[in-house]
């Protein structure tokens, strides 16, 4: 039987069990904290909690009726993360569910006890939130956001794209995004490229455009985004400095290269791995330990090419990276 026909069934089956069936909750309602980076307003942000909603009430948690969900979000400020953690946690909840990197790793600071499952997580052993993918040891556990090889993938693409260049930088927020688990698979491939590599460390959106002025001071300048709350939010800012400036940039998801952006390789579906947390805070309501279900890796990596802006940027696209795209936007 294929997967879509399972969880239908799945999610009728979970509605009909009992409440007291959960031994995790004692019998009564389950309290589910859900901690969210971004604004409650922002699309990507809606898109994927929606995903987690859905897969909790396929799995027969309803807000309201057979759960209660208490959602908290961050609106893309990093000084909020404590005070929300710390407020989760106040609440008692059976489990929770975090997204982002800098987030879970400030809720791990704030609970070893209660469960937690993660999404949108790159690094979950640097900050120690499981000691193994395999057996996480802790109460975290999740969907781990990109592999660190991608790093070397992205500045690959980008010299590919941009044969003249000869300088990027990495550009991150590292209060949100392990920029060090990035650096060094990119930097291990920089040399053979011809390419220097840096790292700029950004907070603010005079940062960013403070490192987009700098690489701009001479030619042959590169950027790749990594993933992180900041730099989404801030992303139409980071795609007019990258067109005023005529500089080459590779960003970690779908949604820069819409929005206009040159190109994008990342996670296939950035939205399924919230739906797929839902089974993981079901089976932990049933007793399950986190501690003894596997971090998953994703599977599937896309790029999509932005062919109008490489045409304002005068990138010529190599034909080899236009026939590997998986989506161009003419």
């Amino acid at each position: 039987m294929r997967r879509r026909d399972v969880l239908p069934a799945i999610a009728c089956a979970a509605a009909a069990w009992p409440l007291n069936a959960w031994p995790q909750s004692g019998g009564r309602t389950p309290l589910i904290g859900v901690l969210l980076p971004l604004g409650e307003d922002d699309p990507e942000q809606m898109q994927r909690r929606d995903a987690l909603k859905d897969g909790l009430e396929r799995l027969g948690y309803i807000d309201g009726r057979t759960a209660r969900i208490a959602y908290r979000y961050a609106g893309g400020e990093q000084a909020r993360f404590e005070p929300l953690a710390k407020e989760i946690v106040a609440l008692k909840p059976d489990v929770v569910f975090v997204q982002a990197s800098g987030f879970a790793a400030t809720l791990h600071r704030q609970t070893r006890t209660i469960p937690v499952v993660f999404a949108n997580v790159s690094d979950p052993l640097g900050p120690g939130l499981v000691q193994s993918l395999a057996q996480p040891g802790g109460n975290f556990t999740g969907f781990l956001l990109f592999e660190s090889g991608i790093a070397a993938k992205w500045l690959t693409m980008l010299k590919e794209i941009s044969p003249a260049l000869s300088r990027a930088s990495l550009i991150g927020d590292p209060n949100v995004t392990p920029l060090p688990y990035f650096f060094g698979p990119a930097g291990a491939v920089a040399a053979s490229l011809g390419v220097e590599l840096r790292q700029s460390s950004v907070r603010t959106a005079a940062d960013i455009e403070s490192a987009f002025a700098a690489l701009a001071a001479s030619p042959g300048g590169g950027v790749l985004i990594a993933p992180g709350s900041t730099m989404l939010r801030n992303r139409l800012l980071i795609i007019a400095l990258a067109a005023r400036h005529g500089v080459p940039a590779i960003f970690p998801e779908r949604v820069y290269a819409v929005d206009g952006g040159l190109i994008s390789y990342g996670i296939a579906d950035l939205v399924e791995p919230f739906r797929q947390a839902a089974t993981y805070i079901d089976r932990i309501l049933r007793g399950e330990k986190p501690s003894e279900l596997a971090v998953q890796a994703p599977t599937k990596y896309t790029t999509v090419l932005n062919l109008r802006t490489a045409k304002a940027l005068g990138v010529a696209v190599p034909a080899s990276l236009l026939v590997a795209a998986d989506e161009v936007i003419e």
